[in-house]
């Protein structure tokens, strides 16, 4: 009689609970524990790691958009200029704040200049300004082999299309280019060990803007 009645109470419960569909904050009483809590994301890092190892997804693209969305990837430059002033300092320092996260990562800047100038001279005077910016943030402890690579583009890609000077188009752009070659993925629990090790080494170029000819 004793287990006819707990079993009869039982029922009774279930059925009210379920005729009711009792709500737990937004979550419905019978699913699973935390769900109220879930805003659609839960369990995201596990999936994206799952992507990476797969090569579902590419990690350099995924580092590529937080490093732009995170700081600014771009400094000016003065017209004929490679000097770093006071603003692009500060924007170089916080760049390699970012990138000290990430010793893995290899970058890239690319030198840019105005229209005003000859193509040839444009170029050089580009490349100088990339080189000013990686020797700039060598001395702020980025291993210069993490900056593998300086390109210049020139005029070849102005901001502002103008025949004149223009502040915007002087300019290098920084942007993450790949991993360093003897670690090409690090996504095995040992990213921490990485990170706290020592690998600060320092650096420093002097860069001077030649005599003569000159350019945006």
């Amino acid at each position: 009689m004793k287990y006819v009645i707990t079993a009869a109470i039982a029922a009774a419960t279930l059925s009210a609970c379920s005729s009711a569909d009792r709500q737990v904050g937004t979550a419905s009483f019978f699913t699973e524990a935390g769900s109220a809590l879930d805003a659609g994301d839960f369990g995201e890092a596990t999936m994206n790691n799952r992507l990476v190892q797969t090569g579902a997804q590419d990690y350099t693209i995924n580092l590529a958009r937080r490093f732009a969305a995170e700081v600014n990837t771009t400094v000016n430059f003065a017209f004929n200029s490679t000097v770093l002033d006071a603003d692009a300092r500060s924007t170089l320092m916080r760049q390699a704040d970012w990138i000290r996260q990430f010793p893995e990562v290899r970058f890239k800047v690319y030198g840019h200049t105005d229209l005003v100038g000859s193509q040839g001279y444009n170029r050089s005077l580009g490349l100088r300004r990339a080189q000013a910016a990686v020797a700039f943030l060598a001395s702020q402890g980025i291993n210069r082999n993490r900056l593998e690579a300086v390109v210049s583009f020139g005029e070849t890609q102005p901001l502002v299309v103008t025949d004149g000077r223009e502040r915007r188009n002087r300019r290098t752009v920084t942007e993450v280019t790949g991993f360093v070659e003897s670690d090409p993925l690090v996504l095995n629990g040992k990213y921490a060990e990485i990170i706290f090790r020592d690998y600060v080494q320092s650096a420093s170029q002097q860069v001077t803007t030649s005599a003569g000819e000159f350019g945006g």
